[in-house]
């Protein structure tokens, strides 16, 4: 098993792997896209070498049904549970008018702030995880949308082969209700639809009614199976 840029391999199986929203104590751990879902073996493999560099405890990314059976084989127990829509990107929504443009590495300081004014504590991205965001696809679009004077908003969005990923949308509490969330989730689908993806995803916490009703008004529809977070203990 190697490791290179924080990304774990053995044979086919890869999976990117680094500090949980910058606690040196805890690792997160995801399956890379477009790769075989990860073995028993690789996961053992995986939490020895994350052990070795003084992790205790490990948490994954929203891992399907299919990619969580070797987790939990070795160990890993359910954390979080999340709702997954997918979207046929044949019928695209129209987009209210909104000032959208490149993200641009000067934006992250308020993208984060905005995140963290979206999110809970668990979910909120630090430096580290929204270059993980940016970087977790081959092909990526990061967008904001620009208020008078600051970011009050932002996607991201990503590709791998003939899917498609809503990895992170961002709305400033203070600009909700002004159709910006659309306009970033239309922007990316549209993106997507160019880049001749198929189907695209996203996820979205329990409870989070606002998230879900969004998603479901611009045409996703859920999936049959939830996803999961999951974790595990490594100083046992």
């Amino acid at each position: 098993m190697t490791a290179a840029a924080d990304v774990l391999t053995w044979g086919r199986e890869r999976a990117r792997a680094g500090p949980w929203r910058g606690d040196g104590r805890i690792a997160y751990l995801a399956p890379l896209p477009q790769g075989p879902p990860p073995s028993v073996e690789f996961l053992r493999r995986c939490l020895d070498t994350l052990a070795a560099r003084g992790y205790t405890a490990v948490l994954t990314s929203a891992l399907a049904p299919a990619e969580s059976q070797a987790f939990f084989a070795v160990g890993f127990v359910e954390q979080e549970r999340l709702r997954l829509l997918s979207h046929d990107l044949h019928r695209l929504p129209e987009a209210p008018s909104a000032v959208l443009r490149k993200g641009r590495e000067a934006d992250w300081p308020r993208v984060l702030e905005v995140d963290a004014s979206a999110f809970d504590r668990f979910w909120r991205l630090d430096r580290d995880g929204l270059d993980e965001a940016l970087a977790a696809t081959p092909l990526t679009r990061f967008r904001v949308a620009a208020g008078r004077s600051t970011v009050v908003g932002y996607a991201v969005s990503g590709r791998a082969g003939a899917e498609g990923y809503l990895q992170r949308l961002a709305v400033a509490p203070s600009q909700r209700r002004a159709g910006l969330g659309t306009a970033l989730v239309v922007d990316g689908l549209r993106w997507m639809r160019r880049w001749k993806v198929r189907r695209a995803v996203v996820n979205t916490q329990m409870g989070n009614d606002a998230a879900l009703a969004l998603y479901l008004r611009l045409g996703f529809v859920p999936e049959p199976s939830d996803l999961a977070v999951l974790h595990a203990d490594l100083s046992r």
